[in-house]
């Protein structure tokens, strides 16, 4: 008789389980909040663009969407704790062409790989860049920093990210091709710690996003130099970019797009794509993207995203090993 029982309350336990579990994936997703990591600390490029988009993205899912800033070791943290969250599309990340394509380079023995770890949803954003120097700099432009520089080998000093921020790969690139030597001061939290940094005095130059320093160019605390974007700025016309400055490669800035961990199911990765598009193309979403300069770019699916992705990472590869720069 006690078998019998035991045996009634185990086979109803498996059908009470099995039916939660059904209720659990038959109920509309998403049902209760979604996480944004940002891998970067409030103030730079990463954090400015979440949050401009954090709301509509909220409104077209239905539900709100919680900014979660993870700093720390160039953004590798966030990346970490993104691809090993749970794959049910409440985790997504805001992933950068440093995190996403640079790293993997810089940090070979990471145990992330971003396109083998996380899924592509599709892109949101470029960023351009902006090469900056503190106003005691007594240079206007470009060529006179350079030769600045030139008479004063390893006396003055740049800030970045960290070692595999694309701030400090885009600066070392920069000093390759203009046959000068900085020291590099590596920040934690991100672009706007390198820029607050530069305005600070305790570096002379950062190479770092164009929102990160705009606040600080306008009230005179920076001096912007030339800006990283294939045209000039609406926002300042004044200031050639590198090409017009005599460095033709350095065309784009800071790519960002959304990311799931792998294993998220495909109609939530369809959902989300579909809600990110709609965020995108909201008229006051572009307008308060333009005043940090940032330029709307969707993808047209999340395949074509992965192989812009992948594209990037091995183009970031060749450039990283022709430099010479290693992760720190």
């Amino acid at each position: 008789m006690n078998r019998h029982f035991a045996s009634v309350v185990i086979a109803c336990a498996t059908l009470i389980s099995a039916a939660a579990v059904q209720a659990q994936s038959a109920t509309p997703y998403p049902s209760r909040p979604v996480r944004m990591i940002v891998p970067f600390a409030p103030g730079g490029a990463s954090d400015f663009v979440g949050r401009i988009i954090q709301s509509r993205l909220g409104e077209e899912l239905a539900q709100q969407v919680v900014i979660d800033n993870r700093t720390g070791a160039s953004g590798n943290i966030g990346v970490e704790i993104a691809a090993r969250a749970t794959p049910d599309g409440y985790t997504i990340l805001l992933g950068n062409s440093g995190t996403m394509v640079i790293n993997p380079g810089l940090f070979p023995k990471f145990p992330i790989r971003p396109t083998r770890d996380l899924i592509a949803v599709t892109q949101v954003v470029d960023v351009p860049g902006a090469l900056v120097v503190h106003p005691s700099v007594p240079v206007a432009s470009v060529k006179e920093f350079i030769a600045y520089a030139k008479a004063r080998p390893d006396k003055l000093n740049y800030g970045s990210a960290g070692a595999g921020s694309p701030q400090r790969l885009s600066m070392e690139y920069f000093m390759n091709q203009a046959g000068i030597k900085l020291v590099h001061i590596p920040y934690k939290g991100g672009a706007g710690a390198a820029a607050i940094a530069v305005v600070a005095g305790e570096v002379s130059a950062v190479m770092t996003s164009v929102p990160a320093v705009l606040p600080h160019v306008k009230s005179g605390k920076l001096k912007l130099l030339s800006v990283v974007s294939p045209k000039r700025l609406v926002a300042t016309p004044e200031t050639p970019t590198m090409v017009e400055s005599g460095f033709p490669a350095m065309t784009t800035g800071a790519w960002q797009g959304l990311f799931t961990p792998a294993g998220t199911p495909r109609p939530i990765i369809s959902k989300l794509f579909a809600a990110a598009g709609k965020t995108m193309a909201d008229p006051e979403v572009g307008r308060r993207l333009a005043t940090g300069s940032a330029e709307i770019i969707t993808s047209k699916s999340p395949e074509e995203f992965a192989k812009f992705v992948r594209a990037e990472t091995d183009l970031w590869v060749k450039v990283i090993k022709d430099i010479g720069v290693v992760g720190e």
